[in-house]
């Protein structure tokens, strides 16, 4: 092959630059005769077209699998928790507090610690949206039986249970071995109704979890597949959500002293459909 130049450049910490290293591997596969596919991607390892930049676990999120495309917000927990309403007051059902004091930012993982007396935190991501798709990557440790961690859609009007709300992702079980979905829903624009149903998971380990809420079906994945499914329109929210990252406190549920719980989010990403 003529026209071949001396490689000069060099990318960050001595690496060679991709051109470089795809110009290299073209000319070592022709002189063993073989066939070699390039994949052609961003400097932030995402393929064109793909469901954006690549993250932990990304292989297994249900955006990179079904091809959700680009998402319209991405929280990493890398940074400064701007966009986010840490709650300060009464804790879920007006038992315990909520203090931003409980969430804390490391390493790009979000922590959430709810401590013997029932002081916990939530957060919400502002402004929601009609529809669309959300997906966060988390786990949590084995909990004292009265902490819930939770990921869900809360209205952007604050009236429940009148618009409803979608708790896609709700560990209830103290062992942390099986999670739940509950779409909360009322006729009357009074009444807390609900339909429920649950997946066996170890949800000690990173999963990714997600939800998709179109006009004719909600839909809930766990690392990509699904599952959990309704057509029933007559439960879905009627206005724009945003997500909320929760870990509550159901006094109720405790067994003698309350143990320190906590649950630990990676991302959340929210794309449109």
């Amino acid at each position: 092959m003529s026209g071949l130049h001396q490689v000069r450049n060099r990318g960050p910490k001595g690496r060679l630059p991709r051109s470089a290293i795809v110009l290299i591997a073209w000319v070592a596969a022709l002189a063993v005769g073989a066939t070699l596919v390039i994949v052609l991607t961003r400097g932030d390892g995402s393929v064109p077209g793909d469901a954006g930049p690549r993250s932990e676990g990304s292989d297994t999120s249900a955006a990179q699998m079904l091809g959700w495309g680009q998402p319209n917000r991405v929280e990493d927990f890398n940074d400064q928790l701007t966009g986010w309403e840490l709650y300060d007051g009464p804790g879920h059902n007006k038992n315990g507090l909520r203090k931003p004091g409980a969430i804390k930012t490391s390493d790009g993982v979000l922590t959430i610690t709810g401590d013997g007396e029932g002081s916990t935190g939530g957060m919400s991501w502002g402004e929601g949206q009609k529809y669309g798709r959300w997906e966060g990557r988390v786990r949590a440790p084995a909990s004292d039986p009265s902490y819930n961690a939770l990921l869900l859609l809360w209205p952007d009007t604050e009236e429940w249970p009148r618009d409803g709300e979608i708790d896609f992702m709700e560990m209830t079980d103290p062992a942390r071995q099986s999670t739940d979905i509950f779409i909360h829903y009322s006729k009357d624009g009074t009444t807390d109704s609900q339909v429920h149903s649950k997946v066996d998971i170890d949800g000690t380990q990173w999963h990714n979890w997600a939800v998709e809420w179109t006009p004719e079906h909600i839909v809930a994945y766990v690392d990509g597949k699904k599952w959990y499914r309704t057509t029933d329109t007559s439960v879905f929210p009627p206005g724009p959500m945003h997500l909320t990252i929760q870990l509550d406190w159901f006094p109720e549920n405790r067994k003698g002293d309350v143990k320190t719980s906590t649950m630990e989010v990676d991302w959340v990403k929210q794309y449109p459909i």
